[in-house]
């Protein structure tokens, strides 16, 4: 462990590096903090998977007016918040020590939850309550742009990838266990127990949001006791001045090369925006799945992908550093588009229509009325008579839609960690806190308008069109990433001080 000593030309003072040594406390300290935002980011996940399949029944029964539209607003409450709150996080980080935001942010989100399990106080209004809680959960969740920031600077460009894998997996591992949670909490049931002294309904609903509330409170201690500032430069060297810069760095940053990453991280971030939201409408459609079986086999099916995204991220760094984060985004890419081309309608086999739909034709005229009272309590299941491209749509056949998964599954991890991890390379050592809030932004609003933007394409015009504006929004960003390829470069890289 040695100290050397640089002065940097208009600098008042001096700047202290020091290597830092696997056995040196400061290496140990820099890992155990870098532990702490890994955690952090597993609870981001889980604070927005935790309650997500329970959100309609739990509205639909806090406020009869609430309607499926309604609920999409609710969902999209989440990415709208955290959207809003990722640029003013990153910004206070890096001015202040990023022990600051992250407090205030973990605390927000703990403080919504618990407003989340009281919204069916009120005597009216009560869905309102609960989009403004969703809300600001994912405003606490913005603190996902200072997790990232603060990792990027504490890591070199050896350990860049391997970090930021390992913290993609914690959040892939927080999509699992957040639905998981869920289901384990069920067994309490709709009523549950009531609290009297404090008015509390700890039912099938709350308790999820509770627990969320309990992580929280357990991550703020972990950042107060065990998280501290570290930064050190892309040779892994200890830098002891917190969210420092040089003078002619924030004029050095290929600004082309950023406003890249942040289109292609919104495109990536949109692409899986529209894979969560088209599975179980698209599997009611095409398979005749009743809403109970959609919503388990798609469960099991999203369990699957989580745990093969772990898998992926664990290859991703032995990939790239074999080939290089750019042939890996690359590839990641072709792999997605793959995925969305398998989907496209083909055959001669159309889906099944729903017969509920179809009531005037001439064979259900010709039912006894003993027949169809028999059956009204059956749910309807296939292809809704009154989406009219389900009349000579060819239907997606179960392989199709499976192979489409793993294809995504395989895809989506190695782009997303891919996306961020060659943007923290390209900004350098400045402080990344606003550029990261930027790209949290980006990701939040792609999560925002995908779902939007699939329900109306989708309803409207079918798979086969959804399908496709998706494979050509894929192809879109392989060119626009072939074009700047020589631009996405880390930016000791970009200024000649190693060789990439």
């Amino acid at each position: 462990n040695f100290d050397l000593r640089l002065f940097w030309k208009g600098w008042t003072g001096s700047l202290c590096l020091s290597l830092d040594h696997p056995q040196s406390e400061d290496y140990r300290s820099r890992w155990r903090s870098i532990r702490v935002m890994y955690f952090t980011m597993f609870l981001s996940s889980v604070g927005f998977t935790i309650v997500i399949t329970s959100v309609w029944p739990y509205l639909q029964k806090i406020d009869e007016s609430a309607d499926a539209s309604f609920l999409g607003w609710v969902v999209a409450a989440y990415s709208l918040g955290q959207m809003v709150a990722s640029p003013i996080f990153g910004l206070w980080s890096n001015k202040r020590p990023r022990r600051e935001p992250l407090v205030c942010s973990i605390f927000i989100n703990l403080s919504a939850n618990i407003y989340y399990a009281y919204v069916y106080l009120p005597r009216t209004n009560n869905k309102f309550h609960m989009l403004i809680s969703r809300a600001f959960v994912g405003f606490g969740a913005g603190n996902v742009a200072v997790v990232r920031s603060y990792v990027a600077g504490a890591t070199s460009l050896k350990e860049r990838t391997s970090a930021m894998a390992n913290m993609s997996a914690c959040q892939a591992l927080g999509f699992i266990l957040g639905p998981a949670l869920q289901a384990c909490l069920s067994f309490i049931g709709e009523q549950g127990v009531t609290v009297k002294i404090i008015q509390l309904q700890l039912n099938m609903y709350t308790a999820p949001a509770l627990l969320a509330a309990a992580f929280g409170l357990i991550n703020i201690l972990l950042v107060v006791l065990v998280l501290r500032e570290h930064h050190v430069d892309d040779d892994g060297r200890h830098i002891n001045a917190i969210n420092y810069t040089s003078e002619d760095t924030e004029e050095s940053v290929d600004q082309v090369a950023v406003l890249t990453s942040n289109i292609l991280f919104f495109i990536v971030m949109f692409i899986f925006a529209v894979f969560e939201t088209i599975a179980t409408p698209l599997s009611m459609d095409m398979f005749a799945w009743t809403r109970k079986e959609a919503v388990l086999y798609n469960g099991i099916i999203i369990c699957c992908i989580g745990f093969e995204s772990i898998l992926v991220f664990l290859v991703v760094k032995v990939a790239s550093q074999r080939f290089g984060d750019r042939p890996v985004l690359l590839a990641g890419l072709a792999i997605i588009f793959c995925g969305f081309f398998i989907l496209l309608p083909w055959g001669n086999h159309y889906p099944k229509i729903q017969w509920a739909d179809v009531k005037n034709n001439s064979l259900v005229s010709r039912m006894s009325e003993a027949t169809i009272a028999s059956n009204s309590s059956l749910e309807p299941t296939g292809c809704p008579y009154e989406q009219t491209w389900c009349q000579y749509t060819p239907v997606i056949h179960l392989a199709q839609y499976i192979s489409s998964d793993i294809l995504i599954g395989v895809g989506y991890p190695a782009c997303n960690v891919m996306s961020y991890t060659l943007y923290s390379k390209i900004l350098g050592p400045k402080p990344q806190g606003v550029y990261m809030g930027w790209l949290t932004a980006s990701g939040s609003g792609a999560r925002t308008l995908g779902p939007i933007f699939v329900s109306h394409v989708y309803t409207i015009l079918g798979p086969r069109w959804a399908f496709s504006l998706i494979c050509g929004m894929v192809v879109g960003a392989i060119i626009l990433l072939s074009s700047v390829y020589r631009k996405l470069i880390a930016f000791s890289a970009r200024h000649g001080r190693i060789v990439e």
